[in-house]
């Protein structure tokens, strides 16, 4: 099968958007590793939601006005999840190396296809299975059960969270756009945020935190601008075919760990997160070079 004309410049394009886009991604993660685990968790969280949603607020365009509570019930469980997602992943950086974190948080699409197999019935190939099998011994290598914490158990519940997120996703309705699926999803979120933020706010009497709203701001804005890559991404070319590049944020992780935190990769780490994404890459080339076949 032929591709069209400009196919190989629009790989290319695509590629460079998701490797820039993942390294914005991981200076969201800065700032929020930056902000430290003495910050008020929920006041950072409450003021990144309004944020995030002020953000998305000049598309409305692309928002269904005619049906917006289709698909409730899984839009209330995608926020749940969103909530849960946002506080293990901040609680996760805050309290582990850049590298682990985000080397854990790539279990996600391992445990998609697992939620795939239990809820759509999906079966696992030759190449997904061995990706389920090695990601899950290359999480342990990392986080050695020996050394779980609190940090290691936040990363693991945020991988979870972002695998549930990522899933439902195929139960809502195929005509709202991403934009709408954002903003619902931070939007049913805000309740619960806005209650964990007054208790916070009143039991810990912390008042607001100058490093809380500057994090929010600035991890916001860097979210916003992976989004928008990654979407930029995907309209151009087939998922399949650049996905691998998404794990060059892996790769950033560990570079601006060590530069800015002083966090050498040890051997461990390298070791489980070769486990972890080689697999993924290779079950990448391999839909690719079936969907080329076909």
């Amino acid at each position: 099968m032929t591709g069209h004309p400009g196919t190989s410049k629009h790989l290319n394009t695509a590629i460079l958007l998701l490797v820039a886009g993942n390294f914005m991604a991981i200076i969201a993660d800065v700032i929020v590793k930056i902000m430290g685990s003495e910050v008020p968790i929920f006041q950072h969280i409450f003021v990144r939601t309004l944020i995030i949603m002020a953000l998305l607020s000049p598309l409305y365009r692309q928002f269904d006005w005619q049906t917006p509570l289709a698909g409730l019930r899984i839009h209330l469980l995608r926020a749940l999840f969103n909530f849960v997602c946002m506080f293990a992943i901040i609680t996760a950086l805050t309290l582990l190396p850049l590298a682990t974190a985000n080397a854990v948080f790539y279990l996600a699409p391992i445990l998609v296809m697992l939620l795939a197999v239990v809820m759509f019935k999906e079966r696992l190939t030759r190449w997904s299975l061995l990706a389920v099998v090695s990601g899950f011994l290359g999480v342990i290598v990392i986080l050695r059960p020996v050394d779980l914490g609190w940090g290691a158990l936040a990363a693991l519940a945020g991988a979870w969270a972002l695998a549930f997120n990522a899933v439902l996703v195929r139960k809502l309705p195929s005509h709202q756009s991403t934009v709408h699926k954002l903003m619902m999803s931070n939007l049913l979120a805000l309740p619960i945020i806005t209650v964990c933020f007054i208790w916070e706010f009143v039991t810990q009497d912390t008042g607001w935190d100058r490093r809380a709203i500057f994090a929010a701001v600035g991890s916001s804005i860097f979210v916003m601008a992976y989004s928008i890559s990654v979407l930029k991404a995907y309209k151009t070319v087939d998922a399949n075919q650049v996905t691998s590049a998404e794990y060059t944020g892996l790769i950033w992780a560990a570079l601006i760990g060590w530069i800015w935190f002083s966090e050498v990769p040890d051997l461990w780490f390298l070791l489980g997160s070769a486990m972890i994404v080689i697999p993924l890459v290779m079950l990448s080339i391999e839909q690719n070079r079936r969907l080329r076949l076909i």
